[in-house]
Order: C-alpha cells, then structure tokens, then sequence
C-alpha cells in the first residue's frame, strides 16, 4: 500500500519520539553504571584497609578480585551502552532530518554547492547545485565520493538502459526504506573525507611502508619468540644464574629490535590510528548489504564474485582487530611488556600485511560499494518521501508528453501542475507573458525533471514520457568582473555553446529565458529571430520565454515549426491574479504598467 506524505510524517515523528525515549534510557543506565563503578572502588578500598587493619588473611585476600573483576566487566558494559547512545542519538537525528525535509523542505546534508559551474549546459540555470537546490533536496550522501556520484548523475543524462536499471534499483531499495535509515545512522558522524583517506592508505601508502615486514629473519624470529621467551623465563625460574642472564639479554635484543623497526612502524600505525570506529561503521553498513538477496541487475552488479565466507564485513572486522590490537601501544607499561616479550608493535604489522596481501582489493571494493549504495539510498529516499512522484517512461525517439508536471522545489502546498507535450517533430515553442507569470518556472520545470528522468529518479508529475535529450539552457546570464566581461559578452559566449552543442548532438532540447538582454530591443528582436531561425534549420526543439510579442508572430511563416503559449494574469479592480497555468496562443495581458505604477511610477 502506498503511504501519503501524512502518514510518511506521522511514522517519522513516531520515531522520533522512540529514539528520544530510547536515549533518556540509555542515559539512565549509563548513571547506573558510573555508581556502580564508583561503589565497586569504595569497596576495594575498604577491604584494603581492612586487610592493612587485621593482616593477612585468605579471605579478604580473595575478595580483593571480586570488586576488581566486576569493575572491569561494568567498564566494558559501559563502553557498549555508550555506543547504542551514540548510535541512537545518530539514528534520530536522521528521523528529525526527513521530518524537517517533508514540512520545512529542510535537509541537513551537504547542499552541492562544491559543484556549481555556471559553464554548465544546465546545472547553475535549472537549481541543481548550492541552497535551495535540487541536490539539497535529494542528497543523503556522507562520504565525499557517495556526493560526487549523486552529482555526477544531475550533471549529464545516462543511457536508457542505465536510467531503466537504476530506476529498478531505486524501487527495490525503497522497499528496504527502514533499513536504510540504519545504513545511514552508521555512517552519520563522520567526516565525508574519511573513507577516502583510508582508501588510499589501503592502496597507495600501506603496500609501500609495510615492505619492511617481508624480511624473512623478522617474520621467523616473530613467530618464534614467544615460544623463546617462555623457555627462557622457565629455565630462569628453575636454574637461575646464567639463565636469568639470557631472559634479560633477549629481553634488551627485543628492545634493540622494536627500536631499530620504530620509525617503519609508527608510519603504519598512525595510518590507521583511531579508527576501528569508523572501520566498524562501514563493517555494519556493508554487512546489511551483504546479507539482503537483490533481485535488481544495478545493484547485483556491484557486488564481484566471492568465495564463501569472505564477505568484505568480515574482512573488515578482522583489519579492525589488528587496528585495535595495535592500540595497546597506547598504554605505556603494557606496551613495553607486550614489545619486551611478545615484539608486539612488530607482530600487528605482519598481520597487518598478511591481512593487506589478502584482502585488499575487496575491501576496497567494498568501501567503494558504501558509496555507490549511498547514491542510490538518496533517490530512494526522495522516492518514499514524495509518493505522488512516478517514474517516467523512456522513450527510444524524440518525444516528450506530461501530465500534471511541477516544479519539485516548489512545495506541495503551492505548486501549480501543467500538461505539456512535444510535437512528433520538433519545434520552438515560443512562451509570451506578463512579469512574474510563471514563464521561467515553467522552463525550469521542465528542465529540472528531466534532470531526475535521465538519472533513473522518480519525477514531479502524475506521468511523464520522454526520450532521452541534451539539456541546454540560456537563463541566468551575468557579467564578470574578475574575466572583464560584459553581460552582452557572456550571452554571446553561451549562445555560441549552445549552436556547437546542437551542430554535434541530434538530441538537443533547448530551453532559453529571454535572450540578449543585454542589448538594443531592435538588436534583441533580430538576434533573436535569427537564432530561433538557426534552431529550426537545425530542427532543435526549444522552449523560447521572452516578453517579446514580435517573436510569436513568426509561426506566420512557420506554421509546422513554431508554437505559440503563454502564461497571463487576470486584473479585477486593479488588483493583478496569477494562476500559473500554460495557455495556448501568444499573451494578450501584461503588467509592467501596473507594477511600475506600484512604485510611483505611471505610464501616460
């Protein structure tokens, strides 16, 4: 059953409320905890007075573990009550995330402002990228390359059978919305930038600083000198002498071995240095993925053949364990019995390069998956959120029919839907009407869910058919200080991307907002004229919005090649009404008159 965008809300706000019931909880228990621990070092003091004040005694002596044994097992249970609270803490935030998106329209997540480009074809005219975009509406990626894949898709349309495949992945994961909501909870703290760093000190950095390790004397001498150690340690203990003397001198040479391999070792360990958390989170986050059977080919692609019982969650684990082996170097008198007796710090780098000559490369693959699901779970997000949405149909020749199309950034509440269908051939469909009546939106309109057509997304119509274009826009043209260009210039210079644009792709759909602004109306008028000429010798289709009322008259002398719409206002008693809604035929009504005399100025 689908849900409504009500009943969307209302199951958000519903966990948010076990989230936040659920950390009170958590918070609860982890004061039990401290007070617990607290009463557990009273005691152990207490039965050490108690032992100094009476002496020796087996007993106390004996008790003397109990309060030590429990302290330590209460740290390690609040060690994992702070890991739910933080993870719980990770998931409402989330929750209060798509709840903020589906009544304010807000998201938290990056806006994709890194991406703007003004040389774009489409991306700066049609609000793909920066505030209030349609990036910032669709983006719940957090890892840098999960971004860059979302951003990828807006900013050039993929081939049919990629958008069909796509399409077919985003609806399979939209069926697996709740685990989703999980998936990203893991990664949410995290700086996007870190899954990158760990990439490439697992493919560049770790294979060279870790060369060190394939000594044959050290890997042989490491595995031996536990077995060396002990026998040392009995023999001194049963024949002292000499033997003590030889615990001791093995014990200096291991010393002399660490030091001598310190500076190897330090590269390989501050490598990796605190983050078998974050190692963790991707092991969890990759694990969900390795446990669900896809059905779709997209997805299903993106996992290689393995053998059996080698998933990546797995390989992870196992690097995260040496990582958090490594860490006892941390503290100082463990880190020098364990490097005195056991070369420690040397033994977690050969596991470490056992693991890395393993599993390396599909680890990497793996991490590269997290990145490649996060994408996916933006748009199946945006697909949940926005049940009214569908997916449109991808046509093999030109063709373009709407039914009920609007703007996805405009919200529910005063969005206003159009119909609009392409001819079987193309034409320049030219646009007249008053100031603020809806022609840029429109275009926009257009141009955007083409956007979200091409990148597999569901669309803002009840129906949309479409094969698959070259967007090209002409809209927000502004001069340059900094490259000492005009207005007038940077049309010019976007008018003549577009003509080599349509001269080199057959599929072009141009979209344009009042073109040569920054010139003469008479300039304007004839540039204009020859340009929409150029388009239909060329037969590129376009959606052409100008005040110009001259420019709708030329569907005289190309009746097959020009259509006329308009957007227009109604006036009742002074005051200006607008509905949004696209007409047929070229504007008979206009409004500058009437806005200009709102600022105190009248037009005789």
């Amino acid at each position: 059953m689908v849900k409504t965008r009500d009943s969307i809300l209302n199951d958000y706000q519903n966990n948010i409320k076990t989230q936040e019931s659920r950390i009170i909880d958590l918070k609860k228990k982890l004061n039990k905890i401290s007070f617990s621990r607290l009463g557990l070092f009273i005691a152990e003091i207490l039965i050490v007075a108690l032992i100094i004040n009476i002496g020796f005694n087996p007993i106390l002596t004996g008790l003397l573990v109990v309060p030590l044994f429990l302290f330590m097992l209460l740290v390690k249970k609040q060690s994992a009550v702070q890991n739910e609270l933080t993870y719980t803490g990770q998931l409402l935030w989330i929750y209060q995330n798509e709840a903020d998106q589906v009544l304010f329209g807000k998201n938290g997540y990056h806006n994709g402002e890194a991406y703007q480009d003004e040389q774009h074809p489409y991306t700066s005219d049609l609000d793909i990228f920066g505030a209030g975009s349609l990036y910032a509406f669709t983006n719940r990626c957090n890892t840098q390359k999960g971004m860059d894949l979302l951003a990828d898709n807006f900013s050039r349309p993929n081939d049919k059978k990629t958008i069909l495949d796509r399409q077919e992945a985003i609806q399979e994961l939209h069926t697996h919305i709740d685990q989703t909501f999980h998936f990203r909870a893991e990664l949410q703290n995290h700086k996007p930038e870190q899954l990158r760093v760990i990439q490439n000190k697992l493919k560049y950095q770790l294979p060279e600083q870790l060369l060190f390790t394939n000594k044959r004397f050290l890997k042989l001498y490491i595995k031996a000198v536990p077995f060396l150690m002990l026998a040392l340690l009995a023999a001194a203990s049963i024949f002292g002498g000499v033997a003590w003397q030889l615990f001791g001198l093995a014990a200096v040479f291991n010393m002399g071995f660490t030091f001598f391999n310190l500076k190897d070792i330090n590269q390989v360990y501050y490598g990796f240095s605190g983050s078998s958390n974050l190692l963790n989170a991707f092991s969890g986050t990759i694990n969900w993925t390795e446990e669900v059977k896809w059905s779709s080919p997209y997805i299903k692609n993106l996992f290689p053949a393995q053998q059996e019982g080698l998933q990546v969650s797995n390989q992870i684990r196992q690097l995260t364990k040496i990582i958090q082996a490594f860490d006892a170097r941390l503290n100082i008198i463990l880190s020098a019995f364990l490097n005195l007796f056991l070369l420690w710090d040397l033994k977690c780098s050969v596991n470490l390069a056992g693991w890395h000559s393993k599993y390396a490369n599909e680890v990497l693959e793996g991490l590269d998956r997290i990145c490649k699901f996060e994408e996916l779970i933006s748009f199946a997000t945006l697909t949940y959120n926005q049940p009214d949405w569908n997916l449109p149909s991808i046509e093999d020749a030109f063709h373009l029919r709407t039914s009920e199309l609007g703007h996805p950034l405009i919200p529910q509440g005063t969005r206003v839907l159009n119909d609009f269908t392409l001819n079987p051939h193309p034409t320049v469909d030219i646009v007249t009407g008053s100031n603020m009546a809806g022609k840029s939106t429109f275009l926009r309109t257009v141009g955007i869910n083409m956007v979200l057509a091409f990148s597999g997304a569901p669309v803002c119509a009840k129906e949309m058919s479409v094969s698959i274009f070259k967007v090209l826009s002409y809209m927000r043209i502004k001069d340059s200080l900094n490259d000492q260009t005009s207005t007038f210039k940077a049309e010019l210079n976007r008018l003549k991307m577009i003509l080599d644009a349509i001269r080199t792709s057959s599929n072009s759909l141009v979209l344009i907002d009042e073109m040569l602004r920054g010139t003469n109306s008479r300039d304007k008028y004839l540039g204009s004229k020859v340009f929409i000429e150029k388009l239909i010798e060329q037969q590129t289709p376009a959606l052409f919005a100008t005040h110009d009322l001259q420019l709708s008259e030329m569907i005289a002398d190309y009746p097959e090649q020009v259509r006329n719409y308009h957007f227009d206002i109604q006036i009742n008693e002074g005051e200006m009404n607008f509905d949004y809604k696209l007409k047929h035929g070229p504007c008979t009504t206009f409004n500058a008159a009437l806005l200009l005399k709102e600022i105190g100025l009248t037009l005789n």
